[in-house]
């Protein structure tokens, strides 16, 4: 099912019905009385609305017609949520453990949110400038889906004690992502650029995977294990 709901008849029925809707995106400067008045039912059940470019909304709107929307509204996730939240919902969690270039944070972040995840977790020494850098990369992405600046070991121990299974994808996996279960609650773990995934984290993990690499340089850029197990996760935990 997808998070999105696009336009003001769908966003004005889901609010009237009571649709788990966490944040509504509304075009800057729109000159529309249906989408006040959304705005108005929205404050009334306490939904947050943000502002958006022109741009913005058409690049977002799953239709991406000729005459973009001037209202979408994410339903499911939460943003805002805390990490104890996200743990007591369950789902789904990226991790980033010792990721250090801005851009291919900001490139996993968009692509954990498309692909449906709950919430990403990121373990690197970054400064505010960079992590301002990762969520321009992101494409702004940060703003629909929960983004952590935490401790990896320590998010991972939290989580197996809500009863979360650690999946870590390495080199070094044995099996294959179509192979593994990746249902239910979990955390998928992929590592930084220069040294991958710590010792630490993958002795903490319940399992480890690989991406089947035949070329001759070993190696792929950070978020295309990231996307090639998003999208298996995604298939699988379709239905």
């Amino acid at each position: 099912m997808s998070m999105q709901l696009c336009g003001t008849d769908e966003v004005r029925d889901a609010i009237e019905k009571g649709y788990p809707i966490s944040l509504i995106l509304v075009k800057r400067a729109h000159d529309n009385q249906e989408v006040d008045e959304i705005i108005s039912l929205a404050g009334k059940s306490k939904i947050r609305v943000i502002e958006g470019s022109e741009n913005d909304l058409w690049r977002m709107a799953r239709n991406n017609s000729d005459d973009p929307p001037e209202i979408l509204a994410l339903v499911g996730r939460n943003p805002s949520a805390s990490f104890e939240e996200i743990l007591q919902s369950g789902g789904l969690i990226w991790m980033l453990d010792g990721a250090k270039y801005p851009v291919n944070i900001g490139f996993c972040i968009r692509t954990a949110e498309v692909s449906g995840a709950d919430a990403v977790i990121i373990d690197g020494q970054l400064n505010n400038q960079e992590r301002s850098a990762a969520k321009r990369a992101s494409m702004k992405a940060h703003r629909f889906i929960p983004v952590f600046w935490r401790n990896a070991i320590e998010s991972i121990n939290s989580a197996k004690q809500a009863g979360f299974r650690i999946i870590s994808v390495e080199d070094i996996g044995g099996d294959n992502p179509w192979e593994t279960d990746l249902t239910g609650n979990v955390i998928l773990i992929v590592g930084g650029e220069r040294y991958g995934i710590s010792e630490e984290v993958l002795a903490a993990s319940d399992e480890i995977i690989k991406i089947p690499m035949t070329g001759f340089v070993p190696s792929f850029n950070l978020q295309a294990p990231l996307s090639a197990v998003a999208i298996e996760a995604q298939r699988q935990r379709s239905g």
